[in-house]
């Protein structure tokens, strides 16, 4: 049996360059970079250096980026770190309602610790609009966070422009780039941002690694107390194998983001097409074309739960999902799609198909030939009701 995995928004296979390039730090050169023997002083070098290829692409200061361990604690060191660190300024927060549930959970703690939270609506595309956030800024606002790239819709939002609404408010922009880092081009100096987090299992290296980008002068406390490695930052011994990994898949994604965004889109258009040739009622959630990045596309095929296809395409060797894999076992309906007007209903009948770097127009063919059979089938067997 075939396997085609398009879940590549929730991980990615790790590229064989990169695995290359990591193996070394498992093996020989395995000294801790606090170190000061020959062991240590050649894992700081390479760390040194895994550092300036990282800030070299994003256009940034090397002391600007701090490694951690994933989208997830740069999210929470961002967010809370920001909040905790300029709480005596205000303390009133700005995201939008489609964020990562690592932003919106940071949020709801910093809830909990007396700090207000504006949550802006998105359009029916999952836009945030400059002038709402213009409008919702307070003279106690401190920070403002809005994901470049959704993890669901694709939608891409555009941070240059938001970020310059907080310019002249003196209020610090924070983006979850997590989905964008490495596929899209990003400079933080031209995108106005003053914080960005990545993480590298999304780009094709290795889980458990990322980092956080901080503009000199943005006042943040660490969120980890240790050590004093990433320049008291961020406690704990670097991951020196994923940092090497994280800044080798950055480096070859960078090299490809204009192929792979041509490439993606031919396979979005082929799949998308075809399927509403074949397959009656079924929805496109977010953006159909402008302001989508085309590995991902969210599709509500209308009576049916969305667990049955994603069971029923397992079987036949296809892995798909139903959104973001960090809330998977919910049994809730995407707040994502909830917050762009789509009914709870067709949000449970909603799958996401992303693509990756690995991605065939075979791997298509086989879905459209083994996906509107299931369709047919589970439509007889269980339909459901179409209400909210």
């Amino acid at each position: 049996m075939r396997r085609i995995y398009l879940d590549n928004n929730a991980t990615t296979q790790v590229h064989p360059e990169v695995l290359e390039a990591m193996l070394p730090y498992y093996r020989e050169l395995y000294g801790n970079p606090s170190s000061i023997h020959s062991f240590g002083r050649e894992a700081a070098a390479k760390l040194v250096e895994a550092r300036e290829t990282v800030a070299g692409l994003l256009g940034c200061d090397p002391l600007e980026i701090f490694f951690t361990s994933g989208g997830t604690e740069s999210d929470n060191l961002a967010v809370i770190g920001t909040a905790l660190a300029n709480s005596d300024k205000g303390k009133h927060i700005i995201t939008s309602s489609i964020e990562h549930k690592a932003i919106l959970n940071s949020c709801h703690y910093l809830e909990n610790k007396g700090f207000e939270v504006t949550f802006l609506p998105v359009d029916s595309r999952g836009f945030v609009d400059p002038d709402e956030l213009k409008k919702a800024i307070r003279k106690d606002t401190i920070l403002v966070s809005i994901m470049h790239i959704s993890n669901e819709t694709g939608t891409i939002e555009d941070i240059p422009k938001l970020a310059e609404v907080t310019k002249d408010k003196g209020v610090y922009f924070h983006t979850d780039a997590v989905q964008s880092t490495g596929k899209v081009p990003i400079n933080v100096e031209n995108f106005g941002i003053d914080m960005l987090s990545a993480s590298a299992h999304k780009i094709n290296g290795p889980k458990g690694c990322g980092f956080l980008y901080i503009r000199k002068g943005t006042k943040v406390i660490p969120r980890a107390y240790g050590g004093s490695h990433e320049r008291n930052m961020r406690a704990g011994t670097e991951n020196i194998a994923g940092i090497i990994g994280l800044a080798k898949a950055f480096e070859i994604s960078s090299g490809m983001m204009e192929s792979e965004a041509d490439r993606y889109g031919k396979l979005s258009e082929k799949l998308w097409k075809t399927l509403t040739d074949k397959v009656p009622d079924i929805a496109l959630n977010g953006p159909e074309d402008e302001g989508r990045f085309k590995n991902t596309l969210n599709i509500s095929f209308r009576g049916i739960e969305a667990e049955a296809i994603i069971l029923s395409l397992d079987m036949e060797g296809i892995a798909v999902s139903s959104g973001s894999a960090c809330s998977s076992g919910s049994g809730d309906p995407s707040h994502v799609l909830r917050a762009i007007g789509i009914s709870s209903t067709d949000s449970r009948c909603a799958l996401r198909f992303s693509f990756g770097k690995f991605t065939t127009e075979d791997d298509i063919d086989y879905v459209l030939e083994k996906l509107p059979p299931i369709i047919e089938r589970l439509r007889k067997m269980s339909p459901v009701a179409h209400n909210d």
